[in-house]
């Protein structure tokens, strides 16, 4: 794992994009073939001796890291941020146990409903450490001199939450926006995924950190906000392929060319198998709206 510190305070954990390189095992598994495989990061805020952590990374080790991190730095009291209730965002809860865990009521919720399918996952996230303190639509958390509001999101999963620094514009995106393309989970709200893109838009953003991404982007500070609009333009061309029916394999690389050219994105090659993944999946949702 790499620690770097885009802005001073602000530190990323990031992890994967190491070729050949496995953590689990050889077999399929959602930590390396999801969260690994495609890099993730999870990031830390520090002022004196508090910290606020915004999710707990891919394992319990990753955890343990990171709070032996922060307490190297002099830290005696952490607040946790979980950005919503999937794998590789809570695997590392139980590490931070003893601390305030912050969500929004709907990841709450979700967790509940899905103990028994994480603690079976491969590999278990067992126990499930849930969050002990609930919020609903946004939060506000000071931290020494910095302003952080929490927002609620139903981008990527409808549990979604970000983090945003108002007063440095800066963006902890979690899931709801990724690079080199979103992975979609939830092919039924992309609908509404695309609204809720265009209400972040509206924030005062100049720079994204997202929970997948180029680690040398990240380093230097994030992606433009043009990362917004880059995300949305994917969902709205797999709703109009939906739409046409169309089936043919169009390589990532294509489908995405005008964004890479530009450099809103940033291409990386494992992320073919998520967008042939999320054409399944748009294309598998159309079918099933449709009564096909």
């Amino acid at each position: 794992m790499t620690i770097l510190e885009p802005y001073p305070g602000l530190f990323a954990y990031y992890d994967g994009r190491i070729a050949g390189k496995r953590l689990h095992s050889e077999e399929p598994n959602w930590l390396d073939d999801g969260a690994y495989s495609l890099g993730v990061a999870s990031y830390a805020l520090v002022a004196g001796e508090r910290a606020i952590l915004y999710d707990t990374h891919i394992s319990f080790d990753h955890a343990q890291a990171i709070r032996s991190h922060l307490e190297g730095l002099g830290v005696t009291s952490i607040q946790v941020v979980l950005s919503h209730w999937h794998t590789d965002h809570i695997a590392g809860n139980a590490v931070f146990a003893d601390c305030e865990i912050i969500a929004n009521r709907l990841t709450a919720k979700t967790l509940i409903e899905n103990v028994k399918t994480l603690a079976n996952k491969t590999p278990p996230i067992n126990p499930v450490v849930m969050p002990n303190r609930l919020f609903e639509g946004q939060l506000t958390l000071p931290l020494g001199d910095r302003v952080v509001e929490l927002l609620q999101f139903d981008i990527h999963s409808a549990d979604g939450t970000v983090l945003l620094l108002p007063d440095e514009g800066v963006l902890l995106a979690g899931d709801t926006l990724e690079d080199t393309v979103t992975y979609i989970s939830e092919p039924e709200h992309i609908p509404t995924h695309i609204v809720e893109l265009g209400r972040m838009a509206g924030l005062p953003i100049r720079r994204i950190l997202p929970n997948h991404g180029a680690m040398e982007r990240i380093a230097a500070g994030g992606y433009e906000p043009s990362l917004i609009e880059a995300n949305r333009t994917y969902l709205e061309r797999l709703q109009a392929l939906a739409e046409a029916g169309v089936t043919e394999d169009v390589a990532l690389r294509d489908f995405v060319a005008d964004d890479i050219a530009s450099g809103r994105i940033v291409y990386f090659e494992s992320y073919e198998r998520v967008h042939r993944a999320n054409v399944a999946a748009v294309l598998g949702a159309r079918a099933a709206a449709s009564g096909i």
